[in-house]
């Protein structure tokens, strides 16, 4: 399970790289060829490990990949 959920994280790593900006969850969850409750697991990774920023409020959450993260 473990591998998947670093899969599917890939993948919304990937599809963040190519938006500009901040972009809605739904959005994302819509776009990625997997579960979704897979992705909202890969993307809570992202965020525990400092890799993506979240905004906004239930149930319209926003993410974004953290550029100074990125950057170190």
């Amino acid at each position: 399970m473990v591998t998947w959920i670093g899969l599917c994280a890939g993948e919304v790593w990937k599809y963040l790289e190519i938006h500009v900006g901040f972009c809605p969850v739904d959005e994302v969850i819509k776009k990625i060829d997997a579960p979704e409750k897979s992705v909202l697991m890969a993307i809570g990774w992202l965020a525990r490990e400092g890799h993506i920023l979240l905004r906004g409020t239930p149930p319209d959450y926003q993410i974004i990949l953290n550029a100074k993260k990125i950057d170190s």
